[in-house]
């Protein structure tokens, strides 16, 4: 995209209700990093073939699920070793309620994420 492209697409998405969170940059591959979207904590990770974004607590215990080790499209609390699917939001392998599971969307090199309807 040309820059003038990249500022009219940024335009678009921020009304409509996207926020740019960071670049591609600030998260390593296969690593996750927290922001804050009106209030709500969010976690998001760069995958080997893209981005995802879910809330940013572990149902289970409140763990940190941005530092939690991520692999096969799932992430790991770092707490008590659930797993949540990137994708779904939901926990694998235990019993129990998932996690919001946001939209990423990268502009050049901006990464723009919106909350899930069901958290707004």
């Amino acid at each position: 995209m040309i820059p003038a492209e990249i500022a009219a697409a940024a335009t678009d998405l921020a009304s409509a209700g996207w926020l740019k969170v960071g670049t591609v940059h600030d998260i390593p591959e296969l690593e996750g990093r927290r922001t804050t979207i009106d209030g709500h904590k969010v976690a998001v990770f760069r995958l080997l073939d893209g981005f995802a974004a879910i809330d940013a607590e572990c149902p289970h215990k409140r763990g940190p699920l941005q530092d939690g080790l991520v692999a096969d499209g799932c992430v790991t609390c770092p707490l008590h070793d659930r797993r949540i699917d990137l994708e779904t939001g939901d926990v694998i392998g235990h019993e129990g309620e998932g996690v919001a599971v946001h939209e990423v969307h990268v502009v050049g090199d901006d990464l723009w994420v919106r909350l899930a309807t069901a958290v707004v």
